[in-house]
């Protein structure tokens, strides 16, 4: 068994509601993924039109935004909030997304799915592949667009928290959810769609989200909002009051954290006779949100690969009240080799290689 040696690495540190019964609630930091707060955030709950946020993704990573597609008669069997769109009318797929995801459109979920997809049942095995892959262990989808009186969508807070920070990734994503106001034009007539989530226009710092609602599920609201360097989303499950909820959460968590740089590469250095002879560096930085009260708490450790992959010669260990929160890889700096004329030269290159 190969041998690993560590090292101690010292670093400077630069410095960056009451829910009602039956409510859960996760506030999660976008870049990290570290969770700043969590109540009942791991319990199963239906998810109404928060399910549309996955429908918007995988129409996103798998069509063609600027697709013509007919609706067809699959929208005669929508109910409940839609855009009122017609059999044989003619829209992109971008304005049916927006038509999605701001006036929360059955009817453009039904005609996404069915269209792009043949059925309906073959869309829904791609949300519940996309939510396996990114680990939302506790989550189930039925349908495209969230209605639970047929069959139902199920998942968590904490769940829905990740869907959210993988979804904010996408940059289309971004937009369609930070508009407040968007005009499209069908093969038949014209629309103006508004942002159903008024947290957008009642809150600076609010980018966006996904609204839900049903009679069994309650209100539902995933979010995002970021003040200066520091993103969050906040999922709330089966929450009467979802807007203040939200607004209240961000202002008390963006007043508790900031983002702190744990390693700098232009601050890195390491002193070891196992790389004396070597050039080491790292490329990244490692933020992490953090308390200020937690700053004294973090610790990192080096580890130095006795044998390298690559160029990688060994990593930074990050940890955070002994609890491991990220890993940074060392690389070395492969020196180019001299340009040989001489005999002499091409001699010295030669051991060199077989040190």
């Amino acid at each position: 068994m190969k041998k690993i040696f560590f090292f101690l690495f010292v670093v400077f540190l630069i410095p960056g509601t009451v829910l009602a019964k039956g409510s859960s609630v996760v506030v999660m930091d976008v870049d990290s993924g570290r969770v700043l707060y969590s109540e009942k955030g791991q319990e199963e709950k239906l998810i109404a039109s928060t399910t549309k946020i996955m429908t918007c993704l995988i129409v996103l990573e798998n069509g063609n935004l600027d697709q013509k597609i007919t609706v067809g008669d699959e929208v005669l069997a929508s109910y409940g909030t839609n855009i009122y769109i017609k059999p044989g009318e003619e829209l992109t797929v971008l304005d049916l997304l927006y038509g999605l995801m701001l006036r929360s459109g059955n009817d453009a979920a039904l005609t996404l799915a069915v269209q792009l997809f043949g059925e309906e049942e073959i869309f829904v095995e791609k949300m519940n592949e996309k939510a396996n892959e990114l680990g939302m262990k506790h989550t189930h989808f039925s349908n495209c667009h969230g209605l639970d009186d047929k069959n139902e969508n199920s998942s968590t807070a904490y769940d829905m928290a990740l869907l959210s920070r993988y979804a904010y990734q996408n940059e289309m994503y971004q937009k369609i959810i930070s508009t407040k106001k968007y005009e499209a034009k069908s093969s038949l007539k014209s629309y103006v769609w508004y942002n159903r989530v008024s947290l957008l226009s009642e809150y600076s710092n609010c980018l966006g989200g996904k609204n839900g609602y049903t009679p069994k599920a309650g209100k539902s609201l995933v979010s995002l909002a970021r003040e200066n360097d520091l993103t969050l989303t906040i999922v709330s499950l089966n929450d009467p009051d979802i807007y203040s909820h939200h607004q209240s959460l961000y202002e008390s968590f963006f007043s508790k954290y900031k983002n702190y740089k744990i390693v700098e590469p232009s601050h890195f250095s390491i002193s070891s006779s196992l790389i004396s002879d070597r050039l080491v560096y790292v490329k990244d930085s490692f933020v992490y949100p953090m308390k200020e009260d937690e700053i004294n708490s973090i610790s990192t450790l080096v580890k130095i690969f006795p044998s390298s992959i690559d160029s990688t010669v060994g990593e930074i260990e990050v940890y955070l009240d002994k609890e491991l929160i990220g890993t940074v890889p060392i690389y070395e700096k492969i020196q180019k080799k001299e340009e040989c004329k001489s005999f002499f030269c091409k001699i010295r290159n030669y051991l060199f290689d077989k040190r």
